[in-house]
């Protein structure tokens, strides 16, 4: 989905079987994100470093991988406690962007519904590399192995 002419947006939602809380837990500490990462095992030799806080807000996670594991950082910039968590996201290779990540969590019975979203600009690198690569498909997959992925590591 297109927000507008410069910019892009990619959401997908899921239902995590666990409370809000153990969700946040989840993903606002990075060191947890290799339970359910949809980009865990894509480069086995990938380097990754933690800074910042251990979790929550000032939390940093940076990536240096070969291939489409690629090389990035994200921030959490905010929590709202059980229902939003911000993260800002810098890639740097195969090409530098950055994007707004939000986790929308909203309880539901005993679970939770997750909805992840990204939304950024279109650069000029991005508009022709999406005339061979759609965004909303290839990262909305992602999105949608993730969240499977987050259920499944709740489960254990």
């Amino acid at each position: 989905m297109t927000t507008a002419k410069d910019t892009f947006e990619v959401v997908r939602s899921g239902s995590v079987p666990a409370s809000p809380p153990v969700v946040t837990d989840l993903i606002a500490d990075f060191h947890r994100w290799t339970e359910w990462s949809p980009w865990e095992g894509l480069d086995p030799d990938m380097q990754r470093t933690y800074s910042g806080a251990t979790s929550g807000v000032g939390a940093v996670y940076e990536w240096a991988g070969k291939g489409k594991a690629g090389a990035g950082r994200m921030e959490i910039t905010a929590i709202d406690p059980d229902a939003t968590i911000h993260v800002d996201l810098q890639f740097i290779k195969p090409f530098k962007s950055t994007s707004q990540t939000t986790f929308e969590l909203k309880r539901s019975g005993e679970g939770t519904d997750v909805t992840w979203r990204m939304v950024g600009p279109k650069t000029f690198m991005s508009k022709v590399m999406g005339l061979v690569f759609n965004m909303d498909k290839t990262v909305g997959a992602d999105f949608e192995k993730g969240l499977a992925q987050m259920a499944k590591a709740v489960e254990h």
